[in-house]
């Protein structure tokens, strides 16, 4: 999740008239995830950590825990972050099914001087290298920021947690462009803050209508990221990145935790004072 991206023209704006009549009350997230390790063989992988979310209620606490507050982010953001509240995040069953999702709800109300609530979640449990799967259906409300990424644990290479321990972006989309999914690395060398970050974006044409299974490949020597479906989770490859170079460039061989939220507006949709 970045801060300070590249300014857009098209910014969000709380006198658009679709969200005037509260389309964001209604914009969620809905998630699935799992997390694999390559077995001994070189092909086969090992499910070692999964959430399906297959109830009605809260969430797992032993396996999420929240990020809280309304201190902007970094990115001027406008929502405040809550802390396990049923509006802003939830598990559901679909209707007359076993099968369940979680869903992350952007509200507009006020709270603690802030226009919007959401929530941001983050893993309580860390990994270094794998695959992470995360099927996800996310909204097309404009001003909307919807984001499966991951940090470090801790800051090891440098004592500046970021961006010198890196960032890994699975998928970012953003309300005004909502079928354009972006997967980005930041590390020292390379980020947003140097217009130097490492990254690409597709047109994924069904992102907001139907679940879409984002994949990480994490290997000690590249990062792969993908958009596909159950048929073919690897149908549309986003982005790789090579190792490279020393830590400044490729810090991701120590532990990352997984967050996942749902952003209101933000740098990346322009001049701040429109919103």
């Amino acid at each position: 999740m970045k801060s300070g991206t590249i300014s857009k023209s098209d910014a969000f704006s709380t006198d658009d008239p679709a969200m005037a009549c509260g389309v964001v009350e209604l914009s969620l997230i809905y998630i699935y995830i799992y997390w694999a390790l390559k077995s001994t063989s070189n092909s086969d992988w090992t499910l070692v950590w999964e959430d399906n979310f297959t109830w009605n209620g809260g969430i797992d606490p032993t396996k999420w825990e929240f990020d809280v507050g309304g201190h902007g982010w970094g990115n001027n953001e406008k929502q405040f972050y809550t802390n396990n509240r049923r509006e802003n995040t939830r598990c559901e069953l679909f209707p007359g099914s076993s099968n369940g999702r979680l869903i992350i709800e952007a509200r507009r109300e006020q709270m603690k001087n802030c226009e919007f609530t959401s929530a941001r979640l983050k893993s309580k449990v860390k990994w270094t290298y794998g695959r992470l799967q995360i099927r996800a259906k996310v909204s097309d409300g404009r001003g909307l920021w919807s984001a499966l990424w991951m940090l470090p644990e801790k800051a090891t290479h440098s004592s500046v947690y970021w961006p010198d321990n890196g960032e890994i972006d699975l998928m970012e989309q953003v309300g005004y462009d909502p079928l354009r999914i972006h997967s980005t690395v930041h590390t020292q060398a390379y980020n947003h803050i140097k217009g130097t970050q490492k990254g690409n974006s597709i047109i994924v044409s069904d992102a907001v209508s139907n679940f879409k299974i984002y994949t990480l490949n994490w290997n000690p020597d590249k990062i792969e990221m993908y958009a596909g479906d159950d048929a073919n989770p690897f149908a549309n490859h986003i982005f790789t990145w090579n190792k490279e170079g020393d830590w400044t460039q490729w810090p991701f061989d120590k532990p990352f935790f997984i967050i996942m939220n749902l952003a209101v507006g933000g740098n990346w949709f322009g001049d701040m004072s429109t919103i």
